[in-house]
């Protein structure tokens, strides 16, 4: 039973089945930490946040390495490539390790045999802002002025295949209207944008935006998960707020540790083990709630069941949107 479930997926197939001594050292050396997009958005102040907390708790550097581009397989390709010894690390959004392949054409790796998933480190909800100009102050009357003026609206993202992305082809699909969607290479540039009106409207992580929303200098509208935030609790979710056309619309974001692939198992739950300890520290849990995340407790096995199932999720918005890129 046990060796079935293990090769009912790739990710853990792979990870169970490495062999290597115990890996009670790590780190002995310094710890490159991946974020696979520009500074200043969600996936780089979590990033942040944990290296701190393991620096001050394993007495080693953890330094992150911004490696932007190609919706995050610039970076992800980098840890794919490097020795799977525990000194390279990957934290990324879902898009690197769970939805990539199903956009991009040509993909430098691949996902389930180059990367192991070793921890879930946060889930983040995703909300809805509009540029403080644009006269739509609730979902409804945001998809009344689409419908008014199909292909006018434009929608930015962190870059292509991110959750913000597809969050948007979610509500172009649900919604049957016409926005057009604009890439960006992170969600720091995107955000500029909408704060001076180039874009009328953005998916966002809480975590990147949440200071911008608070500061007036964008309007949320919607939350988009299936529960309302609790650092923005007046914020009605997409659901409540859109109509009975939105009313399954359900979209979060997270951010996962991945290593190389060929990592060995015990390493990989080594790793685990300490960003768990660090994630559980109070100062995290403070600056983590302050951010609008909740940190993860899922050993490794239990982040690859997880990353095998939003594949399956974000796969079927892929194809009922048919959004691609190159």
């Amino acid at each position: 039973m046990l060796r079935r479930a293990l090769l009912a997926s790739p990710f853990l197939a792979r990870a169970a089945f490495a062999q290597a001594p115990e890996a009670a050292a790590w780190p002995d050396r310094p710890v490159r930490i991946v974020v696979p997009y520009p500074p200043g958005g969600s996936n780089d102040i979590l990033a942040r946040i944990l290296a701190e907390a393991l620096r001050e708790r394993l007495g080693q550097p953890f330094v992150i390495e911004n490696r932007a581009g190609a919706g995050g397989n610039i970076g992800a390709d980098l840890v794919a490539k490097a020795a799977p010894d525990g000194t390279t690390l990957l934290l990324t959004a879902p898009g690197p390790l769970a939805i990539n392949d199903q956009v991009y054409r040509n993909m430098p790796y691949n996902p389930a045999r180059d990367l192991v998933p070793v921890s879930l480190v946060a889930t983040v909800p995703i909300v809805l802002m509009v540029t403080n100009s644009l006269p739509a102050h609730s979902v409804a009357e945001l998809v009344a002025l689409a419908k008014a003026e199909p292909g006018k609206l434009s929608f930015g993202s962190s870059g292509n295949a991110s959750t913000n992305h597809l969050a948007g082809e979610l509500l172009k699909a649900l919604a049957g209207i016409n926005i057009v969607h604009i890439p960006y290479r992170g969600a720091a540039p995107a955000m500029t944008d909408l704060i001076n009106g180039t874009l009328a409207l953005m998916f966002d992580n809480m975590p990147g935006s949440i200071l911008q929303i608070r500061d007036g200098r964008v309007r949320a509208l919607a939350v988009a998960g299936a529960h309302r935030a609790p650092v923005l609790p007046q914020v009605p979710t997409v659901a409540e707020s859109g109509g009975p056309a939105l009313a399954s619309f359900d979209a979060e974001a997270w951010f996962g540790l991945a290593a190389p692939g060929g990592t060995p198992m015990p390493l990989v739950e080594r790793i685990n083990q300490q960003v768990k300890a660090a994630l559980g520290l109070p100062q995290v849990q403070a600056r983590f709630v302050e951010a609008g995340a909740t940190s993860s407790t899922l050993d490794a096995p239990g982040f690859a069941r997880f990353v095998a199932a939003e594949r399956e999720k974000w796969g079927k918005v892929v194809q009922a949107s048919g959004a691609r890129a190159e």
